[in-house]
């Protein structure tokens, strides 16, 4: 199983980024797929998840400004960032788990955003 990020990078505050997460060695029409963030010196938090029948769910910080979706054709996750703050500095990482699981198991290496 491989998590493959991209899309991180830098860019001013109000604008706007696309995550990608290119999956191998599972499908991710029967996994729980999310993005997680980590800041400097902060735990690790949830920002967005989906299930495998499509449903949604946000952090309060990020709900209304990112968009998490899936191609389950490619395999692959994204977020869509848009009205980027300071705040959403991280390194952002995708996730997975299978439907039976609580916990995700399976990680990527993570992209940076950065925000100024």
């Amino acid at each position: 199983v491989q998590l493959v990020e991209s899309g991180g990078g830098s860019v001013q505050a109000g604008g706007s980024l696309r995550l990608s997460c290119a999956a191998s060695g599972f499908t991710s029409s029967t996994y729980y797929m999310a993005w997680f963030r980590q800041a400097p010196g902060k735990e690790r938090e949830g920002v967005a998840d989906i299930r495998p029948d499509g449903i949604t769910s946000y952090a309060r910080s990020v709900k209304g400004r990112f968009t998490i979706s899936k191609d389950n054709a490619k395999n692959t996750l994204y977020l869509q960032m848009n009205s980027l703050k300071p705040e959403d500095t991280a390194m952002y990482y995708c996730a997975a788990r299978h439907r039976t699981l609580i916990q995700y198991n399976y990680w990527g290496q993570g992209t940076q955003v950065t925000v100024s």
